[in-house]
């Protein structure tokens, strides 16, 4: 950590102690107009409710602090394809709603840019060809693309009145480098990192939270299912109204929806044919049709448009945190090549300031071979030469091997596949470096600074997200404390149709005979119904002639309710955690970019401070090496001035590559990045980068025989 220099640190404390005192509490109130803008594009049932769902609102009047800005532009994908859409539309084919979907299989060839970079077996790699090939190839971000769909299919089930599955919306660092990661929004409520493990582990060993609590919402997705069954029987007679035989046909028939006001429906839809040889049967064959229509409405529990649809409202704030954290994915990975690109930068010309220590050291050993075959210098200088050269053989090997690695660490982060022999073998020569000249934020008053990164940063933008489904979460648990109180209504009808029995006892008539044996009988006169067919039950089903009709009530009050109240108040203790965790971001951003800029501000010094030195020791050995010739030194002399000499240049290459590192971490601070680097993120998205990112504040290194790759000790 740097610290403060004592001149600033006084007024910098009671500049921090009265802001503190001034904006203390008042980031729920930027959260709030930051929801307030993200509500506008929602359907109304949500926006007018959006203003009543954050809990016991009466808190400071201390003035907001700036809202996050929402990324842009909202809802990215890696293709054209909206997975949030069915695959079967209205219009369309009926029979793609049933067929599974097909997902491109991810590519792991180099991308076009990489191969046309190979020349003559090595990569002349400036710093923006870097993060261009990032972009397209580093298996990180490419990881983070398939998130964005996942959202989508979020939002698809949350329509259909389905419990959300949730989006992995964490950082992925799979790509190797030293650089050190970044804050990020933990798993579960107040910033946790894990939601597993633990004495106070829940069931299977999870710690889980309330999100979803409350109750299940309505499917809003029809279905319409049947039941069709032809039933051939025979059995032994046992009575004199069983004879044995019976067939029965039964085509029955439903249809189910839900609707977002806590409004279910259903109609079911029975038809029979049966026939026996049962000689008492009144009709044989008989022929019925019933159908049944009830309604269900929700009254306290389940009851509303707000509590059957918060599931879509949350997958849709689910969907903004999963752009953030693509935003944040790439934030995050090209700070980290960055860092690799100055890591391959410092090793590069560390091999050259070795060699030239060697040549150095190689070149004082043969003068003093010389001077020994002529009796002008003592043996014991020549042995203490030869130590030095044997040194610094030492040191170029492994500032060779460095150098080795970091060009596979380089490789690993800007391609696929890692076993095309023309990447393997190919060279990695670093073209730019950084240059020491001040940027503007640097003398920006740290209030601005801060500012910018209140509205950049994608952590506040998940945080306040975060927020808002606590909220939803909350009034989810407080409708679930409710008893469950519907109200029902039904209409039935049905008809019956088929032949009477023509062996059937007919003493029931008036003549004692039935007329479908007497064809000379008045039908006027018997209780004669003559045969019908499956149209007449279908008919008299639906045309009211026997209604059956009804209302009614169904109340269930659980006596204890005690489930209910424990997930209220845990869900509130959980929202009363996320205010925390938001505020506490804000002060940790603050604290990053105070850090950040004085630490850019003393490496800036730090290099100019390692160029003197630098050159003050350069001077040093060449007036050394004079006198050593005039006789009026000694190889001794000479040795340790090459030694500090080697040691300022290490210090100066050490110093600018801290500078880059932490300029760039200055700007993923920031989250300025994207901006300064001309970064698209649609084509980031996609993974189809048009044109390189173009990075500020960089000098072309000098012109130089390339440094020995391969250590001596290999070859």
């Amino acid at each position: 950590m740097h610290q403060f220099g004592m001149s600033v640190l006084p007024r910098r404390k009671a500049e921090f102690t009265k802001r503190n005192a001034t904006q203390a509490g008042s980031r729920l109130r930027a959260a709030a107009a930051f929801l307030l803008t993200l509500t506008a594009g929602l359907p109304s049932g949500f926006a007018q409710q959006a203003s009543a769902t954050a809990p016991d609102k009466a808190a400071s009047n201390l003035p907001a602090a700036p809202t996050p800005t929402p990324t842009e532009p909202l809802n990215l994908r890696q293709s054209q394809r909206d997975f949030s859409r069915p695959a079967g539309r209205l219009l369309g084919n009926p029979i793609n709603k049933y067929r599974p979907t097909s997902i491109t299989k991810a590519s792991f060839e180099n991308s076009v840019r990489l191969r046309d970079m190979v020349k003559d077996g090595k990569i002349y790699l400036s710093l923006s060809d870097a993060l261009a090939l990032a972009l397209e190839n580093n298996y990180d971000i490419a990881i983070a693309r398939y998130n964005l769909d996942i959202a989508d299919t979020d939002i698809l089930r949350a329509r259909a009145g389905s419990v959300l599955l949730g989006v992995n919306s964490g950082l992925v660092t799979g790509t190797q480098s030293g650089a050190a990661s970044t804050n990020a929004v933990g798993g579960g409520p107040g910033g946790t990192t894990s939601g597993s493990g633990g004495a106070a582990s829940g069931s299977s060993g999870l710690v889980l939270s309330t999100n979803g609590a409350g109750p299940q919402p309505e499917v809003t997705d029809p279905t319409l299912g049947g039941a069709i069954q032809f039933d051939r029987q025979h059995a032994l007679p046992t009575s004199f109204f069983n004879t044995g035989t019976s067939t029965t046909n039964s085509y029955n028939f439903n249809y189910n929806q839900g609707f977002v006001t806590g409004t279910a429906f259903q109609f079911a839809f029975n038809n029979t044919y049966s026939a026996s040889s049962n000689e008492t049967a009144t009709y044989n064959p008989l022929l019925s049709s019933v159908f049944r229509a009830t309604m269900t409405q929700h009254i306290l529990q389940g009851a509303g448009i707000w509590v059957n649809k918060r599931f879509v409202y949350q997958a849709i704030n689910d969907r903004r945190i999963t752009d953030s954290a693509f935003r944040q994915q790439i934030l995050y990975t090209v700070n980290q090549v960055e860092n690799i690109y100055w890591g391959l930068v410092l090793a590069y010309e560390d091999v050259q300031a070795k060699q030239r220590a060697l040549e150095q050291s190689t070149k004082l050993l043969a003068d003093n071979k010389k001077q020994l075959e002529i009796g002008t210098l003592a043996p014991l200088d020549v042995v203490n030469a030869e130590s030095s050269v044997s040194s610094d053989k030492q040191a170029l090997i492994s500032s060779q091997n460095t150098l080795n690695y970091q060009q596979q660490i380089i490789k690993q982060a800007i391609a696929r596949n890692l076993n095309d022999p023309a990447l393997v073998a190919a060279a990695v020569i670093p073209t730019d470096r950084v240059s020491i000249e001040p940027i503007p934020e640097e003398t920006q008053s740290v209030d601005e600074l801060v500012q910018t990164a209140f509205r950049q940063s994608p952590l506040l933008e998940q945080a306040v997200l975060t927020l808002k489904n606590n909220e939803i979460t909350l009034k989810g648990a407080r409708n679930a404390l409710l008893p469950t109180f519907d109200v029902f209504g039904y209409f039935q009808g049905s008809g019956l149709g088929g032949s009477i029995n023509p062996n059937i006892n007919c003493g029931f008539y008036p003549t004692g005979e039935c007329p479908s044996n007497n064809p000379k009988a008045n039908p006027s006169t018997y209780m004669y119904v003559p045969p019908s067919g499956y149209g007449t039950a279908l008919n008299n089903a639906f045309n009211n002639s026997v209604p059956d009709k009804g209302i009614g009530f169904n109340l269930q009050i659980p006596l204890r309710n005690r489930t209910a109240q424990a997930e209220q108040s845990r869900s509130l203790i959980e929202y009363r955690q996320s205010e925390l965790r938001l505020e506490q971001l804000y002060t940790q951003i603050r604290m990053n970019v105070v850090n950040a800029q004085f630490a850019l501000s003393s490496d800036r010094a730090l290099v100019q401070s390692a160029i003197a030195a630098r050159d003050y020791n350069q001077q040093s050995l060449d007036a050394e090496i004079k006198k050593l010739r005039l006789g009026a030194s000694t190889t001794a002399n000479v040795l340790q001035q090459q030694r500090n000499l080697a040691m300022a240049q290490d210090n100066l290459l050490a110093a600018q590559a801290a500078y880059a590192k932490d300029r760039a971490g200055f700007y993923q601070i920031l989250a300025t990045t994207l901006e300064h680097y001309g970064i698209n993120l649609l084509e980031a998205a996609s993974g189809d980068v048009k044109a390189a990112p173009v990075v500020p504040g960089l000098t072309p290194a000098k012109p130089s025989a390339a440094p020995e790759m391969t250590p001596q000790a290999a070859q």
